[in-house]
């Protein structure tokens, strides 16, 4: 639970997850890992998605009222919301933390930003909780720094 609790604090604080995510494999192992580092980044991406809609969002509208690009964005999310979350968390190109607060100035629906953030971040989150498992184990065996072996030699 501290670890969740601390992961949600770090989204909010804009630490990277892919520095979190991989500890949560080395500490917990793939599974529960797993577990923690999903609840730990959808409960902290929803906290910065709150304060980007409820503490940010006047003053950065003002400064892009006049963007007709953010405008298209914003009435897409608004029509197809929890589609372009899911796609746009499924992508490695946008930065998580700060696809947090973004998407808390648009005008997507917080129960479909949520489910879809979950789904989307699953995969990666997998992924990088297993990485992180395996190189746990090999540093606790010490393999992490011994070269290995191949059919070769």
């Amino acid at each position: 639970m501290i670890f969740v609790i601390a992961y949600a604090v770090a989204c909010v604080a804009f630490v990277p997850g892919s520095l979190l995510t991989p500890g949560a494999g080395a500490v917990f192992g793939p599974v529960v890992g797993s577990v923690c580092a999903s609840l730990g980044s959808t409960a902290g991406a929803s906290l910065a998605f709150l304060v980007g809609r409820f503490v940010a969002r006047d003053a950065v509208a003002r400064r892009i009222a006049g963007n007709p690009r953010f405008r298209a964005v914003d009435d897409a999310i608004a029509r197809e919301g929890w589609k372009i979350v899911l796609l746009l968390r499924l992508s490695p190109l946008f930065p998580f933390v700060f696809l947090n607060y973004a998407l808390g100035l648009t005008r997507v629906r917080f129960r479909d930003y949520v489910v879809a953030s979950w789904i989307g971040m699953m995969p990666g989150t997998v992924l990088y909780v297993y990485l992180g498992s395996v190189l746990g184990e090999a540093f606790l065996r010490g393999d992490a720094t011994r070269p290995a072996r191949t059919t070769a030699e």
